[in-house]
């Protein structure tokens, strides 16, 4: 799950204020309303996840791979409220047990199980610092035992799974197998504003292979509807983050129709997704599609470096130079260039070139160790592995140019640009915030459909002033195929983008939120 943020600074001790209010509206449903925690800038920290972690947080991507149109007069359509902290996190609070013991947790499209922190998790602070799951005051509980472990970037979380009745908003999911996490190593629960994490993805990569909540609820009859929906609030400032409703949609929450894609592979919610444009021009790179996943528990919008460099270039966002990057445009730039004039297959000219081997699907390292300088005939030792990655992109880049018409000479330029806009190694990168309004949007294609973000959606500001710092809401992930090309569009794109997550018809549906 979850995308980080640059971290700035560290401050444990943070009021959660958790002081839930439900009440009966009256459209006939329950909401759930969390106060927002007042923000400050200086505990930025606190609402991230460390950035080896992410990627394991919202499962190890490498590793695996009708709804109401009007909720007025339906009984079995429950709503979650969602607090957003610092537009990186959006959580809620559910109950477990009998009388329920409250804890938030981030309601995760990727990934499948539910686990809180076990009041027998004695030896990781992080649990002294959230809210503890005590099975002796459940009148519910079911002891289970099997061990759980899911791993991390920087370590584990492992306990073990037990059985209790899970509230969630006004609906009681009896008898649902979760996990006592009894280790949380590390600062990243540690600092997490979130107690635990509620998985809402297929049970194809549910951990221990354990039934997830969201099945529960339609296998106990618990929603009218096999459909659930997101409605992330951007507002920072507003009263509510936003609002899951279980078993349906809320129309105030979006406008006009959804546009639907079925959903491609279980295990995420993933689909396929058409081209991505920087400003009203194709990069060319999804033209004959990417994988896609919804997820809301990765805040940023990931996607494979070569492309997410160019969005970073376009918009002005430092990271760090790549020196395998500027070595390959220095020895190889001509040569890719006269090669993709001739008409080579660009997946097969980084292997022509000798700086990958080539398996018939991509280019895989070669593992190379140096490269001989023709101009003194002495070793760079800086190419490494990492050459035939840096080609691959350059491949990306440069033919992305020559269908703009470029000149040879200002194609070399720009692939020079791109290795200094190459993201830094936390994944991202740092745009001037006087320089949003200048900036392009950046759109992808669902669907036959293109779908905006402006500038001011896709860059996360923290702070007023001259003390504002801005991100870029754009992170590298390279997951090379069959699984990959990858993209995980996350709470950047999410927010912009009322989402229904259909379980009955298999599909995903997009609209603007509203």
């Amino acid at each position: 799950m979850g995308t980080t943020l640059k971290g700035i600074f560290l401050s444990l001790f943070i009021s959660l204020l958790l002081f839930s209010v439900v009440f009966a509206s009256d459209d006939g449903l329950v909401r759930i309303g969390l106060k927002k925690l007042k923000l400050d800038p200086n505990n930025w920290l606190a609402g991230q996840l460390d950035s080896k972690d992410r990627e394991a947080l919202r499962v190890s991507i490498a590793k695996k791979y009708r709804f109401p149109t009007d909720l007025e007069d339906s009984e079995d359509t429950d709503i979650v409220a969602l607090k957003n902290y610092m537009d990186a996190q959006y959580y809620g609070e559910i109950g477990v047990g009998t009388p329920p013991q409250k804890f938030t947790v981030v309601f995760d499209t990727g990934s499948s199980n539910l686990w809180v922190p076990s009041a027998k998790c004695y030896f990781s602070v992080a649990c002294y610092f959230h809210s503890k799951y005590k099975s002796g005051d459940s009148s519910t509980y079911k002891k289970n035992g099997k061990s759980a472990s899911i791993q991390y970037g920087t370590g584990a979380i492992s306990g073990f799974f037990s059985n209790d009745n899970v509230q969630v908003g006004n609906l009681i999911v009896k008898n649902q197998e979760f996990i006592e996490a009894t280790k949380e190593p590390g600062v990243t629960f540690l600092a997490a504003k979130f107690d635990g994490i509620l998985g809402l993805g297929f049970k194809e990569i549910s951990v221990g292979d354990a039934v997830p909540v969201w099945y529960n609820m339609v296998k106990q009859g618990l929603v009218k509807d096999q459909v659930f929906s997101f409605w992330l609030n951007r507002n920072i400032e507003g009263e509510v983050g936003g609002e899951i409703v279980f078993g349906g949609a809320d129309p105030n929450h979006y406008k006009g129709k959804h546009t639907y894609v079925p959903v491609t592979q279980k295990g995420y919610w993933q689909f396929d997704m058409g081209d991505v444009l920087i400003g009203d021009k194709p990069t060319g790179y999804c033209a004959g599609g990417c994988a896609a996943i919804a997820d809301s528990g990765t805040s940023l919008l990931a996607g494979p470096t070569s492309v997410i460099t160019m969005i970073n270039q376009a918009i002005g966002a430092a990271g760090v130079v790549s020196q395998e990057c500027k070595a390959v445009v220095q020895q190889y730039g001509q040569t890719i260039i006269d090669l993709l004039v001739a008409g080579a297959q660009p997946v097969k000219i980084c292997s022509k070139i000798g700086l990958c081997a080539f398996d018939g699907t991509r280019g895989v390292s070669m593992g190379i160790e140096s490269v001989a300088d023709e101009s003194n005939g002495k070793s760079s030792g800086i190419l490494h592995g990492a050459m035939c990655p840096a080609c691959e992109m350059a491949v990306v880049w440069m033919q992305n140019q020559l269908m703009d018409n470029q000149t040879q000479d200002r194609i070399l330029d720009y692939v020079n640009q791109l290795c200094d806009r190459m993201p830094n190694p936390m994944g991202e990168s740092a745009v001037d915030c006087k320089s949003i309004s200048s900036m392009p949007h950046v759109s992808f294609t669902i669907g036959g459909k293109v779908f905006k973000l402006a500038p001011e959606e896709y860059i996360l500001k923290v702070g007023e002033g001259s003390e504002a710092q801005c991100i870029s809401g754009f992170t590298a992930l390279d997951v090379p195929p069959p699984r990959g090309p990858l993209w995980i569009l996350g709470d950047v794109f999410m927010g912009q983008y009322h989402t229904i997550f259909d379980y009955d018809k298999l599909r995903i549906g997009f609209a603007e939120a509203a």
